[in-house]
């Protein structure tokens, strides 16, 4: 993985977290109660993680959110993905999606290759929220 990938990644987490943190930081309920359903919401229950994560990331292709799918991606590694099930669920949400998830897909699949490329797990997070 080079330099500029490894920077990539902690770059996403950092400004990730960092922004987590200011944003529970405000007084605000309606935001705090927001991101602790989100995080209750991947917590296994009659799905596991791994299957939760997955659905997180079809949906997040299929709306198109980036930062959305870099998570469930670096999450979906953590919970023991292997690459055919993610291209399974990537065939999912090119179905669902249709065409426009392409692009989506490309930046998706150099994220993965990014975290395999030195065997790299996705950072513990406090919260799940994207």
């Amino acid at each position: 993985m080079s330099a500029d990938e490894q920077d990539r990644i902690k770059e996403f987490t950092e400004f990730r977290q960092r922004m987590n943190e200011r944003i529970l930081g405000q007084d605000n309920q309606v935001v705090r109660r927001f991101f602790a359903l989100d995080t209750q919401t991947y917590k296994a229950g009659a799905l596991d993680v791994k299957t939760k994560e997955l659905m997180g990331l079809v949906a997040s292709m299929v709306l198109r959110c980036d930062d959305c799918i870099s998570y469930h991606i670096a999450q979906c590694k953590e919970a023991g993905v292997d690459r055919d099930e993610f291209f399974e669920a990537f065939s999912v949400a090119l179905v669902v999606g249709g065409s426009i998830v392409i692009p989506h897909l490309r930046r998706g699949v150099d994220f993965l290759d990014q975290l395999e490329g030195e065997g790299m797990h996705a950072p513990a997070q406090p919260q799940h929220d994207h």
